[in-house]
């Protein structure tokens, strides 16, 4: 079943995010990630901010979850680090 992986993200440090979001690039689309939403307009209705939205499709969660623990993405996700606070999920999407 397809997931959907849900960032939200507040930069702190544009330079390091910037480094991160240079190797995440390449390291979500060798896992087959499909680029739905990002930096596009938002409303924000509830709970905590975060300027910045990502929205990806992978084919499964595992898929998911298999870029999340990559070598590739982690050396990516070290950049993020102490670079902006950032909320994440992956959810299953529902097929009819």
């Amino acid at each position: 079943m397809a997931a959907l992986w849900i960032t939200h993200v507040n930069v702190t440090n544009e330079e390091e995010y910037g480094k991160y979001v240079k190797l995440a690039g390449p390291a979500l689309e060798k896992y087959g990630a499909k680029f739905l939403a990002r930096g596009t307009r938002y409303k924000w209705m509830e709970g905590n901010e975060r300027p910045r939205n990502v929205v990806l499709r992978f084919d499964s969660i595992e898929a998911a979850e298999a870029c999340y623990n990559s070598p590739e993405y982690q050396h990516a996700l070290s950049f993020a680090e102490g670079a902006a606070e950032r909320d994440m999920v992956f959810v299953e999407i529902i097929e009819d």
